[in-house]
């Protein structure tokens, strides 16, 4: 028979606080203790599995991810569970690489490139999409938005852009991918423009170092996930 945890020892254990034990309860997460006759919760060791993995899963996936992974424990779909958090993994190599691709559009070369091509008769959100590997409907919502502002052809009403609108989508999605929000982005938008590319690259530089930091996040939750799946008996050593 297992260990039974009082919700104080599991609060200590993991430095949370006890109401963040309930909090993961009543959202479904965890699955509901026992009680013993004083109504106090009794946590077992497959519980504080559940816990673990929820705190250490969180800074890597964020809290969405981790809810749906932890229903399709309960619900023992652990190959859906897996194939999910694979989905988030490979979303944070395409985010890393798209960074990457960022920070070479922005190199002296490129942009050299990139404005030949815009001089002879501007470039098309086709175009602007190929080159950045942003999809198009994805720079008509940033339009929407108003993180860009986009000319249009006063004779076709088709946009028209340049180099610098290839600077600004490519900043945009690295910094959407390294979560900054939409107000952020507005400013640093409003500062950057033909002569402020070497500060775009930091910018790029810094969304690829949060991504590092981010996999390595991952990699010690996937681990905790592993812990829990032992701890349900969904796995088994090898």
């Amino acid at each position: 028979m297992g260990k039974k945890w009082k919700p104080a020892q599991i609060a200590r254990e993991l430095k949370i606080s006890t109401s963040a034990l309930r909090h993961y309860e009543s959202w479904g997460i965890v699955p509901p203790p026992e009680r013993a006759a004083n109504g106090y919760r009794l946590y077992t060791d497959e519980h504080y599995a559940y816990f673990a993995c929820i705190r250490a899963m969180f800074p890597g996936f964020g809290m969405d991810t981790v809810r749906k992974v932890l229903l399709l424990i309960q619900q023992k779909r652990l190959d859906d569970a897996m194939w999910l958090i694979n989905e988030q993994q490979s979303g944070l190599y395409q985010d890393k690489r798209l960074a990457e691709r960022t920070i070479e559009l922005l190199e002296a070369d490129a942009l050299e490139e990139v404005d030949r091509k815009a001089r002879r008769a501007g470039l098309t959100i086709r175009e602007i999409s190929e080159l950045t590997g942003v999809p198009s409907s994805a720079i008509r919502h940033w339009e929407k938005e108003g993180l860009l502002e986009l000319p249009r052809n006063s004779d076709n009403g088709y946009r028209y852009m340049s180099s610098a609108h290839v600077r600004q989508i490519s900043i945009i999605r690295t910094l959407r991918s390294a979560n900054h929000p939409l107000d952020v982005i507005r400013q640093v938008m409003r500062e950057l423009d033909h002569h402020h590319v070497e500060n775009a690259r930091r910018i790029a530089r810094d969304a690829v170092d949060y991504l590092n930091h981010r996999i390595r996040h991952q990699i010690r939750g996937a681990h905790y996930f592993y812990k829990l799946c032992l701890a349900t008996g969904l796995m088994q050593e090898p």
